[in-house]
C-alpha cells in the first residue's frame, strides 16, 4: 500500500458496468521525502478508482494490483489501482538508524 495526493480527476466517455458508482483520480504517490514536503518526493502519477469521493488535495491509501480487485470479490472490476481510505493526517518518525 503506498500514500498519494489527489491532483485531479479522468472524465470518460464510456466505462465498464462494474464501475458504475465511483470514478477516476489522477494521484500524485508520494515516498518519505514528498510526505515532509520536498517536491523532489513524488513519483509519476497514476490513475486510481475511487468509491470514496476524494478530492483535489486529498492524502489517501493506494492498494495496488491483486489486492485492488480484492475488495469487490466475487464481482470483478477491471482496476488496477483503488483508493483503499482518505487520510485525515500524515505523521512520520524518524528513522533511528539513518546517519545524520
Amino acid at each position: 500500500m503506498r500514500i498519494g495526493e489527489v491532483i485531479g480527476k479522468l472524465t470518460l466517455s464510456r466505462w465498464h458496468p462494474s464501475l458504475q458508482g465511483g470514478r477516476y483520480v489522477i494521484v500524485e504517490p508520494m515516498l518519505a521525502a514528498g510526505l515532509k514536503g520536498d517536491a523532489a518526493g513524488r513519483e509519476e502519477a497514476i490513475i486510481v478508482y475511487d468509491e470514496l469521493g476524494a478530492g483535489p488535495g486529498t492524502m489517501i491509501a493506494i492498494s495496488e494490483g491483486t489486492e485492488a480487485a480484492a475488495p469487490f470479490d466475487p464481482v470483478m472490476k477491471p482496476i488496477d489501482a483503488y483508493n483503499s481510505a482518505m487520510l485525515d493526517s500524515i505523521e512520520l518518525e524518524e528513522d533511528s538508524t539513518s546517519k545524520t
